[in-house]
């Protein structure tokens, strides 16, 4: 997430890019470590809201967030490439050992069956912008997708009810947060609540 730190900073952003160990603990864990590192900054920053650019579980992470123990002062959230109704590389990998020691708990959780936790999360309550990607790097990935996908999740897997503006970038999932169109329309979301292309 460095260049879209640095692409926000450059705008007047004060950012802070927040690091956790995904492959070690599950959601609900990583929500409770991310949730701390964010009332940490805050105590010291001091900010009147807070906005968020996520990729991939980072999103889910948030979501997780919000429905156990919200943040009081969340502004408006964009998520690039988030398995907000899960993905069919967990559904077909996930019970393979080398998948588990790869990935840990918290992939395991992503699934698209009914009882993941993205899609046990319901609907989201804040202003939200999701950025999906329709290129991949990964054939054999892809494969195991149905429709279009960015290697990791299909298109209509990245959307989550009650989401305010949603938009599709040709970019691969790993390449999501360096991909200009989406850091443009991130910042934009950002200040307007809207895409630049549903402006």
């Amino acid at each position: 997430m460095r260049s879209m730190e640095k692409f926000l900073s450059d705008h007047n952003f004060s950012v802070s890019n927040l690091d956790y160990p995904s492959r070690h603990f599950t959601i609900p864990k990583l929500a409770q470590k991310v949730r701390q590192q964010i009332i940490t900054i805050s105590e010291d920053q001091k900010p009147s809201r807070y906005h968020f650019v996520t990729h991939s579980m980072g999103g889910i992470i948030l979501r997780q967030i919000q429905a156990t123990n919200p943040l009081p002062d969340l502004g408006r959230v964009v998520m690039l490439g988030p398995p907000n109704q899960g993905s069919e590389i967990v559904d077909k990998l996930g019970k393979m050992k080398v998948f588990q020691l790869l990935n840990g708990p918290a992939s395991l959780q992503l699934s698209t069956h009914a009882n993941s936790i993205p899609n046990k999360l319901g609907p989201v309550s804040f202003e939200l912008g999701v950025i999906a990607g329709d290129r991949s790097i990964n054939p054999i990935l892809s494969s195991m997708i149905p429709g279009k996908d960015d290697g990791k999740v299909a298109i209509p897997r990245t959307r989550v009810e009650g989401m305010k503006d949603f938009l599709i970038v040709h970019s691969p999932h790993p390449f999501l947060m360096n991909h200009k169109p989406a850091q443009e329309n991130a910042l934009h979301f950002i200040k307007t609540g809207k895409f630049i292309e549903n402006d």
